[in-house]
């Protein structure tokens, strides 16, 4: 998780990830703890983060307790700790997904720069050919933004902008913000069931409200 608007997505990506059994290894940098206290008032502590975790994904996009969360399959590694598990290939891993991604981290990652245990991970991901999901959130991109975008999509990553679908039936702002999510887990091919998905009728996302 990096430093961009956008913390609804990286706890619908968590949630939906201990769903599907997966052990997730947690990298929370500076700046997203910032962009969290922001959105959601929740100081993100080293001490103390797996109560804070728990606050944190049993809200919902609207601020309001929603969710009962098992966290127990998380593992937490401070951003400052570059010899941390991730920081290594042989460290066991199944990929990496970035959400939401700031474009100083997108930079960082295209420049192969290694200023923090986030940046440092997603150079292993990708020296080690695992699958590497970015999932970029800012708008407008300017050009060096946008050529360093591609210089990920050139080194194998998938990015996926933070642009929710509307054809999937959202009512609420929680689907939005799942749609990105499935999008983002799409990618990194782990099954949910966030959102529903196109089945080539036209209409189908208005059927059933």
């Amino acid at each position: 998780m990096s430093g961009a608007s956008g913390t609804p997505y990286a706890a619908s990506v968590l949630r939906a990830l201990l769903a599907a059994g997966e052990s997730v290894d947690l990298v929370v940098s500076r700046a997203s703890r910032l962009t969290l206290l922001d959105e959601t008032g929740i100081s993100f502590r080293d001490a103390h983060w797996r109560e804070d975790l728990r606050e944190w994904l049993g809200r919902g996009a609207d601020g309001k307790p929603a969710f009962d969360v098992d966290t127990d399959a998380v593992r937490y590694w401070p951003a400052g700790d570059l010899a941390a598990g991730p920081s290594s290939g042989s460290y066991p891993s199944k990929g990496m997904l970035i959400v939401p991604a700031s474009t100083a981290c997108v930079a960082g990652v295209a420049l192969g720069l290694s200023k923090d245990l986030l940046q440092r991970a997603a150079s292993v991901t990708l020296k080690e050919r695992r699958p590497l999901v970015v999932a970029v959130r800012e708008t407008p991109l300017n050009g060096q933004t946008l050529r360093h975008l591609v210089a990920l999509d050139d080194a194998g990553a998938s990015v996926v902008p933070a642009s929710p679908g509307f054809y999937a039936g959202a009512t609420h702002i929680q689907d939005l913000v799942d749609f990105v999510a499935g999008r983002v887990l799409d990618a990194a091919g782990v099954e949910h069931d966030l959102y529903r998905r196109w089945q080539g009728e036209l209409g189908g996302g208005t059927s059933g409200q």
